[in-house]
């Protein structure tokens, strides 16, 4: 039973393996920052519940603005994505422009959230 388990383990990560080598680079690249985001959010947790929270609001601050910013990133690779056909109309140049103007909102919250 247990080599059985590990055999589909292989191979299910073998073919997620091949499957994500035929993935564009700047698809890769944006997965690359949604893991650096949430992997900062997870950073600032565990600091938290070491240290303490004692400005709680910056606390809040910087782990809504990595999982926020983690968010818009998904969504841009939503839109950029050529296989996706709801979107395939939509320029990349514009995913991009609204995915900075977003971030620019979300910072202007967070900044202002801080106190």
């Amino acid at each position: 039973m247990a080599r059985s388990t590990s055999k589909d383990t292989q191979a299910l990560f073998q073919s997620l393996r091949s499957a994500y080598a035929a993935t564009p680079t700047n698809l890769k690249i944006i997965d690359l920052y949604v893991t650096f985001a949430i992997f900062t959010a997870l950073i600032q947790i565990v600091y938290m519940a070491i240290v303490g929270s004692f400005p709680f609001n910056s606390f809040l601050s910087g782990v809504l603005s990595c999982v926020g910013t983690a968010v818009l990133a998904v969504c841009l690779r939503i839109q950029v994505n050529k296989e996706n056909k709801e979107f395939k109309d939509l320029p990349p140049e514009r995913a991009f422009a609204d995915f900075v103007l977003c971030n620019l909102v979300l910072h202007l919250v967070i900044m202002n959230f801080i106190g």
